[in-house]
């Protein structure tokens, strides 16, 4: 029904020797933004079948997503969250109420509840496409990034930022973790795959594996250097942790 185990249909489209602008042109990528947390909401379909999945997913723009999916004809199947977020609540457990047959995802070490737990090598299938789970824990345990089957885009969560990555000082953090999933699971893509992260505060929208190797001034360091910037961000706790954190433990919905 849309999700599988395994990676066959990533070699099915492979062994067609498909140009990536194939892909581009059937693939609808969307970039939404929510404000107040600075998150970014993605919408992907299929063009020809309009099967569609979204990712990460903001309580406060629940309307606003919604009526797009309705406006854009798309049939939305699956609800993904990148990791169970600190700085805002997912509206993954309210948009099931409103879209018949939608079903939340998230991965298996997150300890959050979800329709469909992920792990590695994973598929998550819309029309004749598919986005491929990589485990990139170290922001969270249970972190994710999402690659389409091509290898032209991948989301990246709080993983690794444009420019940046995610803090390591809370939730199961990791810098050690963090920096080896980045480069074992991301930066080890195409140079030119288009990366996009699930925040950005300086209105950045999008990177390329090629630049983050280049320019992102932690990850471009030692192991051991990462560890020292990492553990001297000084970053103040989210504001909406204490209350964002128990409700995406249960799909945004108290009481689920």
């Amino acid at each position: 029904h849309g999700f599988h185990r395994g990676r066959s249909a990533h070699q099915r489209l492979r062994q067609n020797g498909l140009p990536q602008s194939f892909f581009n042109s059937l693939v609808l990528p969307v970039q939404l933004f929510e404000k107040e947390s600075c998150t970014y909401t993605y919408l992907l379909a299929d063009k020809s079948t309009k099967e569609a999945v979204i990712i990460d997913p903001v309580l406060e723009t629940l309307d606003r997503d919604v009526k797009l999916v309705k406006e854009l004809g798309l049939s939305l199947k699956f609800a993904v969250n990148t990791h169970c977020h600190a700085d805002h609540i997912t509206s993954t457990g309210l948009m099931k109420k409103q879209v018949d047959g939608l079903k939340s995802a998230i991965s298996k070490f997150s300890g959050a509840a979800a329709d469909i737990k992920l792990s590695e090598g994973d598929e998550i299938k819309f029309g004749k496409f598919h986005l491929s789970v990589r485990e990139t824990p170290g922001h969270t345990d249970g972190c994710i990034t999402l690659v389409l089957c091509d290898q032209s885009m991948a989301f990246t969560g709080d993983a690794l930022l444009i420019r940046g990555c995610g803090r390591t000082d809370f939730q199961q953090g990791s810098s050690t973790k963090l920096y080896q999933s980045v480069h074992e699971k991301i930066l080890s893509l195409p140079k030119e795959c288009l990366l996009y992260p699930a925040h950005d505060y300086l209105g950045q929208t999008v990177s390329t594996v090629g630049e983050e190797l280049k320019f992102n001034p932690r990850l471009t360091k030692s192991l051991e250097e990462f560890e020292k910037i990492m553990a001297n961000l000084n970053l103040d706790r989210p504001k909406k942790m204490d209350v964002a954190v128990p409700a995406n433990l249960l799909c945004g919905v108290h009481g689920l």
